[in-house]
């Protein structure tokens, strides 16, 4: 039998190269003869940057910039496609795993890291960048990668002002006669991993807002920002940034990016797979295991594992997909896409408890797994018999 093993990270507890390799390991344990391949995926949330470049075999390059907090870090992106193709994370730069939890503050935060990240992938002579926006620290709308790569957001007074939220409830105009030209010759990829719009009760403030550390005083801010961010955008351009499907991800930067820089917005998981030839593996398969921390109704809306099954099926591939959390009953949509959902954890324990142990759970589900596809085979030899 031949397994094509394409888990997505299980978030806060193994990225997905450590779950194919947890996952593989319990096969490995198991009674079925077996052949196992390790197709480790991402859908634009952290850590796809890095898949994209091991995957496509791709040159890593480092450079110094400033941290959410405007504090000098030394951050990788990453050169693909003969070098004409930057790969860059925002995770790297701005990410939520770059400050400590007492650090968190979306009304200072800035994107402004990512920003220098493209210059830096500019000055490679590169004709097209894509960017992983998963896991930002940021709400500041992409207002921070826009300064840095020459906008400039002005007050009452015509001052400059800082590109952070706090500062930005200040906006009037937005000042792009100093925009690095060069963005224009160049194509912006950015691959999503929610579909959320930038406003409202879905939006990014609403959604993401408290994980980034904004308190229930700050998220009214916060969503007054980006909406005042939006007009002004809207009445300069023309372009209605609250009405963009994914215009919510990476605390709106997916919004600001599309409206100043032309981005194109994709989903990140049938971009991923396409880019990292996930097609001319998934052929050799009898069966394929996908998974995360959770595989819900919404995962259906674009996440990882609902790519790889919809590819799979589209093969008439079986699919069975894992995850620390599952639906307690039937759920036709996902049926649709899944012969089988299984919950890694086997007794009712905490969330903390459930992530401490997501490796030791993947392989033990993993070798439960592969024993009863082994007992499948030998109850079918046996009927033959």
């Amino acid at each position: 039998m031949q397994i094509l093993i394409a888990p997505n990270a299980f978030k806060n507890s193994l990225d997905a190269e450590q779950a194919a390799l947890a996952i593989a390991e319990g096969l490995k344990q198991s009674k079925l003869e077996c052949t196992a391949q390790l197709f480790p995926i991402a859908d634009g949330g952290d850590g796809t940057g890095s898949l994209i470049l091991k995957s496509c075999n791709g040159t890593v390059l480092t450079r110094e910039v400033t941290d959410p907090l405007g504090r000098k870090i030394t951050a990788k992106f990453g050169l693909i496609e003969n070098n004409t193709t930057a790969v860059i994370e925002m995770a790297d730069a701005s990410g939520l795993r770059l400050l400590k939890k007492d650090e968190l503050n979306p009304l200072k935060a800035t994107s402004y890291g990512t920003g220098e990240l493209i210059k830096f992938a500019l000055d490679e002579g590169v004709s097209r960048i894509i960017i992983a926006m998963g896991g930002s620290a940021t709400v500041d709308g992409g207002c921070g990668i826009l300064n840095a790569l020459g906008i400039v957001f002005r007050d009452a007074d015509e001052n400059a002002l800082p590109a952070n939220p706090g500062a930005l409830m200040n906006m009037v105009s937005i000042d792009a006669s100093g925009l690095d030209k060069r963005i224009f010759h160049c194509e912006i990829v950015i691959l999503c991993d929610v579909n959320n719009r930038l406003l409202g009760p879905d939006g990014a403030v609403a959604v993401f807002g408290p994980q980034k550390g904004a308190s229930a005083e700050e998220l009214p801010v916060l969503e007054n920002f980006l909406k005042r961010f939006a007009e002004i955008s809207q009445a300069q351009t023309g372009k209605d940034m609250a009405i963009i499907k994914h215009g919510g991800a990476a605390g709106g930067a997916t919004a600001g990016l599309h409206t100043w820089l032309n981005a194109k917005l994709v989903n990140g998981i049938e971009y991923f797979l396409k880019l990292t030839q996930f097609t001319e593996v998934l052929q050799h398969a009898n069966l394929v295991i996908t998974g995360e921390g959770s595989i819900d109704r919404q995962t259906l809306q674009g996440k990882g594992p609902y790519g790889v099954a919809l590819q799979a099926r589209q093969k008439a591939i079986l699919v069975i997909g894992i995850a620390g959390k599952v639906p307690l009953t039937q759920d036709d949509d996902l049926a649709e896409y899944f012969d089988a959902l299984v919950s890694i954890n086997n007794e009712p324990c905490d969330m903390q408890t459930a992530m401490a142990n997501t490796e030791t759970n993947l392989i033990r589900t993993a070798v439960m797994l592969g024993n009863v596809l082994a007992l499948e085979d030998n109850v079918r030899m046996f009927r033959r018999e």
